[in-house]
């Protein structure tokens, strides 16, 4: 099934705005504040971050489930480092954290599943060519 989204920014970079949709529900501004200066608003990067924790989170309670070990939650927060390289604008870090609260396994186990669905999930895939995706799991206590 294909995912849809759209954009439209007007005016020029420094006073110009955007507005954004994903889906049916999800809807947005951005300017070059938000964007780049962490002023008021959303951004794009901040939509590869949602995309990717929540794939990963999908795909981490999947792996679980199939291994015999269905979770109660995943919980997962996903960083977006934006910085300059060359001058140009680019995604160089995420971090991902991950928190799961899954009976009958212990924590070694449970990391080793969250780094095959860091290296499977679709959107990690989609991503692949930022150069540094970081995971840090642990059960919660």
């Amino acid at each position: 099934m294909p995912a849809k989204g759209s954009a439209e920014w007007r005016g020029d970079l420094p006073s110009g705005a955007g507005t954004f949709t994903a889906g049916d529900t999800i809807r947005g501004g951005y300017t070059f504040k938000s964007r780049f200066e962490d002023g008021p608003g959303s951004n794009p990067e901040q939509l590869i971050a949602a995309a990717h924790a929540a794939c990963f989170s999908m795909a981490l309670s999947n792996m679980l489930a199939k291994a015999g070990n269905p979770p109660d939650s995943v919980h997962t927060d996903a960083t977006v480092t934006l910085r300059p390289v060359d001058g140009s604008p680019t995604i160089t870090k995420i971090a991902l954290v991950t928190v799961g609260r899954v009976p009958g396994i212990d924590e070694a186990a449970f990391i080793e599943h969250a780094q095959a669905a860091k290296a499977g999930c679709p959107v990690s895939r989609a991503l692949a060519s930022v150069p540094e995706i970081t995971l840090e799991a642990s059960l919660a206590q």
